[in-house]
C-alpha cells in the first residue's frame, strides 16, 4: 500500500511525502524535499564561513612564515615553496575521500575528525627540524585534516540553498578574505613575540574550532546516497566494507560527463596561477624593499578585498543578468588582468592598489567556482562533484607556487612569476568556454518560479536535485519538533 502525505516541519518544508508498505509489513518513507533557503540554513553558512577562515585562510597567509623557513633551514624559495603547495594539493586532491565518507556517515564526524587532524599536524609542525618534516606535517597531515573539511561543509551548503546559493556561498567564502585580512598581521605579531615555533602552536589550537563547524551540520542525506549505502551494506562482506563504501561514493562517472570534465581542466589552469600570490606576495613586497609589517599590511588588505568583492559577487549572480558560468569566465579573466598588472608594482603605494585589485578580482570569481557545479551535475551528485573538481584543481596548485618560486630563483624577483600565472589563467578561462552550456542564456527568476511551480504528473518520479531524506541523527532531532502529518491520498 502507498501513501501520499504532506509533512510541515519547524526547520525544513518537506512538499511531499510518500509512505509505502511492503509485503513484510515494513515501511518506508521517501520524501521530496524543497531547500527552504533560511532558518537553520543560515548556520550551515556561518559553518562554511569558519571552515575557510581556519583553512584557506589559514593556507593563504602561511607567507609570512616563508622568510622564516628560508633563513631557518637555509633553502631556495622554491624548496619552501613546497610546503605550502603541498597543504593545497593535498587539501584539494583527498577531498574525494572526504565528501565519499561524508555522504556514507555524515558530514558531522567526518568534519570534527579533519579538525583533529590539522590540529595535529601543525602542533607537530612546530618540533619540525627540516624542510621534510615540514612537508610531511604541515604539507601532508594538515593537507589530509583539511580535505576532510572543505569538500563536505560546501556540499552541505549547495544542498540547503537552492535560489539563495550563490549568495550563500559568497557569504561562506568570505572567511578566506577576512580571515587573510587579520591572519597576516597576527602571524607576524606571534612570530616576534614567540618565535615560529611558538606560533604555530598557538595557530594548531585554533584549528581545533573545526570540531565547532561540523558540530553546526544538521545532517540532511540525498535518498539516492542513502539507498545506495544500504545496498552496499548487504551485498559486501564486513571486511572489505569501509573500502568498498568509499569507492562506490566516489562516482567516477562523473569524467564521463564533457561539461564537469572541460570545468575540471580549465580550473587546474585558473588554480595553477590565481593562487600564487597569496603565497608569495609577502615575499614579493620584501624584495621590493617593504618592512615585514607593510608586507603583512599589504596581504591583510588583498584579503579584505577579497572578502568583500566574494559577498558582492554572490548578489549580482542572483540577478540573473548573466549565467553563472559566463560570470566565472568574466572574473577569472579580471583575475588574469591583474597578476598581469602586478608584475608592475614599484613602490609600496603601487604595489597595494594592485594587490587589491587582485583580491578584488580573484574574490569575485572565487563563489562560483562552486555555484557552477549543481549546473553541470544534478544536485544529489554535488558533494561528489566537489570533490573530485578539487581533486582535479590540486594538479594546479602544487605545481604554481613551486614554479613560481622556480622563475624566481632564475631571475632575482617575482615579475616573471606573475606573469606565467596571468598567462596560465587567460588559458583556463578560454577553456571555459568551450562548455557546451556557455552560451545559453540566464533563467529569469519569474521563469524559474513558473518552472518550481508547474504541476506534475502522479506517477512521474521527483527529480533527483530535489530528493532528500533526514538521517537518523536529524531524524532523533526532530523528535522535539512538532510535526503534522496529513494523508491527502492512499493507493493499494
Amino acid at each position: 500500500m502507498r501513501t501520499t502525505a504532506f509533512v510541515i516541519r519547524n526547520n525544513l518544508t518537506v512538499e511531499q511525502a510518500t509512505i509505502e508498505v511492503t509485503p513484510r509489513g515494513r515501511m518506508v518513507s521517501q520524501s521530496t524535499y524543497t531547500p527552504p533557503d533560511g532558518g537553520w540554513c543560515w548556520m550551515i553558512v556561518l559553518s562554511g564561513f569558519m571552515m575557510n577562515a581556519l583553512c584557506y585562510g589559514f593556507i593563504r597567509s602561511m607567507g609570512v612564515f616563508f622568510v622564516e623557513f628560508v633563513h631557518t633551514f637555509h633553502k631556495l624559495s622554491s624548496e619552501v615553496s613546497w610546503i605550502s603547495s603541498i597543504a593545497f594539493a593535498v587539501q584539494q586532491f583527498a577531498s574525494p575521500v572526504g565528501s565519499a565518507l561524508s555522504v556514507q556517515y555524515g558530514e558531522r564526524v567526518v568534519v570534527m575528525a579533519g579538525g583533529v587532524l590539522s590540529f595535529l599536524g601543525i602542533l607537530l609542525a612546530s618540533f619540525a627540524n627540516s624542510v621534510l618534516h615540514l612537508y610531511l606535517t604541515l604539507g601532508v597531515l594538515s593537507g589530509i585534516g583539511w580535505s576532510l573539511v572543505y569538500g563536505p561543509v560546501m556540499g552541505a551548503i549547495q544542498k540547503y540553498f537552492l535560489r539563495r546559493r550563490i549568495l550563500a556561498l559568497g557569504l561562506a567564502l568570505t572567511g578566506n578574505g577576512l580571515s587573510s585580512f587579520l591572519f597576516s598581521p597576527l602571524f607576524q605579531a606571534l612570530i616576534d613575540s614567540y618565535s615560529w615555533r611558538g606560533a604555530l602552536i598557538i595557530l594548531s589550537a585554533m584549528q581545533l574550532n573545526l570540531c565547532i563547524c561540523g558540530a553546526l551540520l544538521r545532517p540532511v542525506r540525498m535518498l539516492q546516497d542513502h539507498r545506495r549505502g544500504r545496498v552496499e551494506a548487504e551485498k559486501s562482506s564486513k571486511g572489505a566494507l569501509f573500502l568498498h563504501k568509499i569507492a562506490s561514493n566516489l562516482d567516477l562517472s562523473l569524467f564521463l560527463n564533457r561539461g564537469f570534465v572541460v570545468y575540471s581542466f580549465s580550473m587546474l589552469l585558473i588554480c595553477a596561477g590565481a593562487m600564487v600570490p597569496y603565497v608569495h606576495l609577502v615575499p614579493h613586497g620584501k624584495v621590493m624593499g617593504l618592512s615585514s609589517y607593510e608586507a603583512a599590511f599589504l596581504a591583510s588588505m588583498t584579503g579584505l578585498a577579497d572578502s568583500g568583492s566574494r559577498l558582492l559577487s554572490g548578489f549580482f549572480a542572483d540577478l540573473k543578468l548573466l549565467t553563472s558560468l559566463q560570470l566565472l569566465v568574466l572574473w577569472s579573466s579580471t583575475c588574469a588582468l591583474s597578476l598581469l598588472l602586478l608584475s608592475l608594482g614599484n613602490t609600496f603605494p603601487g604595489i597595494m592598489v594592485l594587490g587589491i585589485f587582485y583580491g578584488l578580482s580573484t574574490g569575485a570569481f572565487a563563489p562560483l567556482i562552486f555555484g557552477v557545479i549543481p549546473d553541470l551535475v544534478t544536485t544529489e551528485r554535488v558533494t561528489s562533484a566537489v570533490g573530485l573538481s578539487l581533486m582535479v584543481m590540486s594538479i594546479g596548485v602544487l605545481l604554481g607556487p613551486p614554479l613560481s618560486g622556480f622563475l624566481r630563483d632564475l631571475t632575482g624577483d617575482f615579475r616573471i612569476s606573475f606573469l606565467v600565472c596571468g598567462g596560465l589563467n587567460l588559458a583556463g578561462s578560454a577553456f571555459l568556454m568551450c562548455i557546451p552550456s556557455f552560451f545559453s542564456r540566464p533563467l529569469l527568476p519569474c521563469q524559474k518560479k513558473k518552472s518550481i511551480g508547474s504541476p506534475q504528473n502522479e506517477e512521474e518520479v521527483p527529480t533527483s536535485s530535489t530528493q532528500m531524506i533526514l538521517s537518523p541523527t536529524d531524524k532523533c532531532l526532530d523528535t522535539s519538533q512538532a510535526t503534522r502529518l496529513h494523508t491527502l491520498s492512499s493507493e493499494c
